[in-house]
């Protein structure tokens, strides 16, 4: 009795060569799918940098403003401060690693004085806590946060002129 004619069957190297192909294919696209990786050009850096700086001022106006929103003022002044955190976090992902290399100490330096900025949130908390009325402690966290963001946004600007961010 004849079994199957070797004219119909694939040759079974043939079949293995198939499954290799496969696979193969399937590790090239899983390495091709890279995070997205911001652009380290100096377009994007000047841009992300007037970002940060924008923010900046958007937050400064907001503690000027922050009496005015009633109950509002502080969850305003903290989202802001987020904002100006994540525009920071963003032009840092621009530098190129000489720049982050050069300029590890500034930068741990301008970190850290972000999470001196956050402390105000935690002495208005405290403030208010020990009795203090809430208007009180809002004027005297937001000439706080006013008076910090602009000292840091200045020791910003000259740390990236230094490092030649946007250049």
């Amino acid at each position: 009795m004849k079994l199957i004619s070797s004219k119909l069957t694939p040759p079974l190297g043939l079949g293995l060569w198939v499954i290799l192909a496969v696979w193969w294919a399937s590790v090239l696209y899983g390495q091709t799918q890279w995070p997205f990786v911001p652009p380290t050009n100096p377009m994007a850096q000047r841009s992300s940098l007037n970002l940060v700086l924008s923010q900046v001022s958007w937050f400064q106006n907001a503690t000027r403003t922050a009496s005015a929103h009633t109950g509002g003022g502080y969850g305003m002044l903290v989202q802001q401060f987020q904002v100006v955190r994540n525009q920071y976090s963003g032009l840092k992902s621009t530098l190129t690693p000489q720049q982050l290399a050069a300029g590890a100490n500034q930068l741990a330096e301008l970190d850290a004085g972000l999470d001196i900025i956050q402390e105000a949130f935690t002495d208005y908390q405290a403030a208010v806590a020990n009795g203090q009325s809430n208007s009180t402690a809002l004027a005297n966290m937001c000439q706080v946060l006013n008076e910090a963001s602009r000292v840091w946004a200045q020791e910003l600007k000259q740390d990236c002129r230094q490092l030649r961010v946007g250049w």
